[in-house]
C-alpha cells in the first residue's frame, strides 16, 4: 500500500494523503467552505479522494457513503475517517460512479468534485490522473454522473457539483434541466490561466423525481 506523502489541515480536520490520491486544493476547499448538510442526512460523496468532503459531512452528523474508482483513494478515505473519528458515520466503497450503489437507494445530498479538465484520457491514465482528467471535452465523467442523478436523489434532495469553466458550464445547466433539476452557482473561484472552478447546487423543479 502507498505511504502517506503529505498531511493536510483544513479547519479542525487532519488528512493524510497517499500516493496516487488527489491532494485537496483550491477546488476542494471552495467546495468544503460551501457544503451544506444536516444531521442524519444520507449523503453520497462521489469521487471521495482523500475523503475531505465526506468527513466534513460526517462530522456534522450525516451518514456518508464515500465512493471512488481509485482503490488507493478508498483506502485513504477510510484511514482519514478513522483519523478524524467519523468512521462510524462514513462507509467507503470502490466503484465507478453509481455502479456499487443499490438501484433503489436515494440520498438527501449527492456531492461530486468531478474530473473536469479537458485531456487526452486513455487506458494508460494513472489513478491520480483520473481524479482530474475529464476526456477531450472535460465532460466525460460529468455527463455520465448527471444522467444517473434522478435515480438516486430524494425528491427534496440537493446536488452539489464542482467543475471547471473549461468544461462548459452552460452544458451542465442544460443537462440538469433535461433531468428536471434547477441549478444555481453558489460559489466560484478564479484560478491561474483563465480558469474558474464553479460549485453548482441543484434540486428537482417539482416534488417528484423524474427518472426518465
Amino acid at each position: 500500500m502507498p505511504s502517506p506523502i503529505n498531511r493536510v489541515f483544513f479547519s479542525e480536520y487532519v488528512l493524510d494523503i497517499l500516493e496516487e490520491v488527489y491532494e485537496p486544493a483550491e477546488d476542494s476547499f471552495l467546495f468544503a467552505d460551501n457544503l451544506v448538510t444536516n444531521e442524519d442526512d444520507a449523503v453520497i460523496d462521489m469521487g471521495t479522494g482523500c475523503g475531505i468532503l465526506g468527513i466534513i459531512a460526517a462530522g456534522k452528523g450525516a451518514k456518508v457513503l464515500a465512493v471512488d474508482i481509485n482503490p488507493w483513494a478508498v483506502q485513504c478515505a477510510k484511514e482519514n475517517a478513522n483519523l478524524n473519528h467519523v468512521s462510524d458515520k462514513m462507509f467507503c466503497v470502490q466503484g465507478d460512479l453509481f455502479s456499487p450503489i443499490r438501484k433503489d437507494a436515494r440520498f438527501d445530498v449527492i456531492m461530486f468534485n468531478a474530473p473536469y479538465l479537458p485531456s487526452e484520457r486513455d487506458e494508460e491514465c494513472s489513478w491520480l490522473e483520473r481524479a482530474w482528467s475529464g476526456g477531450q471535452s472535460g465532460r466525460q465523467t460529468i455527463d455520465r454522473f448527471i444522467n444517473d442523478i434522478p435515480k438516486h436523489l430524494k425528491p427534496n434532495g440537493k446536488l452539489f457539483l464542482l467543475q471547471s469553466s473549461f468544461s462548459d458550464i452552460s452544458d451542465t445547466f442544460h443537462r440538469l434541466t433535461e433531468k428536471n433539476l434547477r441549478g444555481i452557482i453558489v460559489a466560484e473561484k478564479t484560478l491561474p490561466f483563465f480558469e474558474s472552478v464553479i460549485l453548482i447546487e441543484a434540486e428537482f423543479m417539482s416534488t417528484s423525481a423524474d427518472e426518465s
